[in-house]
């Protein structure tokens, strides 16, 4: 069975999905009711797995009528998406930065779950066994030269 915390971020993403906006507004204690969890479940899950590197925008006002706002950021058209990695990606990119654009990539459908696990493997610090700043350039030379073969 899979844990609570992977059950609430499905829910989450699906709303997400019907929203004809591409945004959702929920209530912490209403989300935590609805699972049966406490509020800071509710929190971890936001922050972990609604982040801006998987293309996610928070928002979040607390108190009486507090809320949390998730809002899904939509990836540019496929002209100016290679443009898009190029500032995403730059000289250098960190190893959770990197697997959030792959993520998010694979979330937009660009990449298939097989092409997205292949290139997580690739650019991880376990393979990448150089010191700073370098690892960090060879990932990102990588990260491109991967994405333009890809979605070239």
């Amino acid at each position: 069975m899979r844990n609570i915390s992977e059950i609430i971020e499905k829910y989450l993403k699906s709303i997400l999905h019907e929203s004809p906006e591409g945004a959702v507004e929920i209530q912490r204690n209403d989300l935590a009711d609805k699972f049966s969890c406490v509020p800071s479940q509710i929190n971890y899950v936001i922050s972990t797995r609604f982040t801006l590197e998987k293309g996610y925008l928070v928002e979040s006002k607390r108190g009486g009528g507090g809320y949390v706002r998730i809002r899904r950021i939509e990836l540019p058209g496929p002209t100016s998406l290679h443009t898009h990695l190029n500032q995403t990606i730059g000289d250098e990119i960190g190893q959770s930065a990197a697997e959030g654009l792959i993520y998010q990539l694979e979330e937009a459908r660009f990449l298939s779950g097989r092409e997205a696990a292949l290139m997580r493997a690739a650019v991880s610090r376990e393979v990448l066994m150089v010191k700073l700043p370098y690892r960090d350039q060879i990932r990102a030379r990588l990260m491109k030269a991967m994405l333009i073969s890809l979605l070239g």
